[in-house]
């Protein structure tokens, strides 16, 4: 079991500047906690995702850790032209030495896109034709590309990434027929499901890798993504995840209430004690948490335990409690 940390970068407060300060320092933190990875996210247009360039925070990461892998979950693909996310990928590999994790997608939000000029109807196609010409942009000295949505004649790749033949991938996957194109292309994955439903893909992932004839001990990353806050009585952690969870959810929901309309498949419970039945937010004491994460765990047979430590208005010291409780008394038992 490896612990990542994922991260919306949901609006804090007045202060942006603060905010990201304060979220290099605790990045600092995962990285002497031990954590595998730092996931960012990218959103555009909405207080969810205050960090709408993720390239450039995670150069200030690159420059802030020496271990730490971190990546974008995900980079909104379709809104990039692919020669300068190429480029940025590379940067980003180089100036860490080889420690970016490459995460993909279309975008959830057809208004997010859709306020670049993007037809969300054309996200599926258009990100799958992107995605083909960054991999070969990758791992080629020269790109041909003759496509629907690009043209590229011998374009010389003058920069390459650390590692070959490219960062490993990341996807966000939200159904269970995804697993099977995900364990072809070797992507690691975050569900976002209930333990349950993170269960099913695991094993419709693991059965696609197995019929690939590709051995068990290189199986990538399948996660599940909670918010998880650690205090030391489980009445003082409820009490910070319901303050904090109301505000990140205001932050979720505000591109899709501001045009009327609610949440895909509306997955994720509005009311914190919902969220909390249900594992989307696990808080408490050690034990406490340390329980609830071995049993979802176990149900969801993952091998990756992502979790988002700041959201809301959490305040540093707050987070920074989660990630020293979860360090010494919580990751060693899982």
């Amino acid at each position: 079991m490896k612990f990542g940390v994922f991260d919306h970068m949901d609006r804090a407060g007045p202060d942006l500047g603060r905010q990201f300060e304060d979220r290099l320092r605790l990045v600092e933190l995962y990285e002497q906690a031990g954590f595998h990875a730092y996931h960012l996210a990218e959103h555009h247009a909405t207080p969810l995702g205050m960090a709408p360039s993720p390239s450039v925070f995670l150069a200030a990461v690159a420059q802030r850790t020496t271990k730490l892998r971190f990546g974008p979950l995900v980079y909104t693909v379709n809104l990039y032209h692919p020669l300068r996310l190429i480029d940025e990928i590379c940067m980003l590999d180089q100036m860490s030495g080889g420690r970016l994790e490459l995460g993909v997608g279309r975008g959830i939000s057809p208004y997010e896109v859709g306020y670049y000029g993007v037809d969300p109807s054309t996200g599926p196609e258009r990100f799958a034709e992107a995605l083909e010409v960054l991999l070969k942009g990758l791992t080629h000295e020269r790109l041909d590309h003759d496509g629907r949505y690009f043209t590229f004649k011998d374009v010389p790749m003058e920069l390459r990434p650390v590692q070959r033949p490219h960062p490993p991938l990341w996807y966000g996957a939200n159904s269970l027929e995804s697993a099977d194109r995900l364990a072809k292309q070797r992507c690691n994955a975050v569900v976002g499901m209930k333990a349950e439903g993170v269960g099913q893909f695991a094993a419709r992932y693991r059965a696609a890798w197995k019929a690939l004839d590709r051995a068990e001990d290189e199986l990538p990353l399948i996660g599940l993504s909670r918010h998880v806050v650690v205090a030391d009585t489980d009445r003082e952690a409820q009490a910070a995840a319901r303050r904090a969870y109301a505000l990140w959810y205001d932050a979720l929901i505000h591109l899709w209430r501001a045009h009327g309309v609610g949440l895909p498949r509306q997955m994720i419970p509005a009311e914190f004690e919902a969220a909390l039945e249900g594992g989307y937010i696990v808080a408490g004491s050690p034990a406490t948490v340390r329980d609830r994460l071995r049993r979802d765990n176990e149900i969801a047979g993952i091998n990756y335990c992502l979790c988002r430590l700041a959201f809301g208005d959490l305040s540093f010291e707050e987070s920074s409690r989660s990630v020293e409780l979860l360090a010494k008394e919580i990751m060693p038992a899982l």
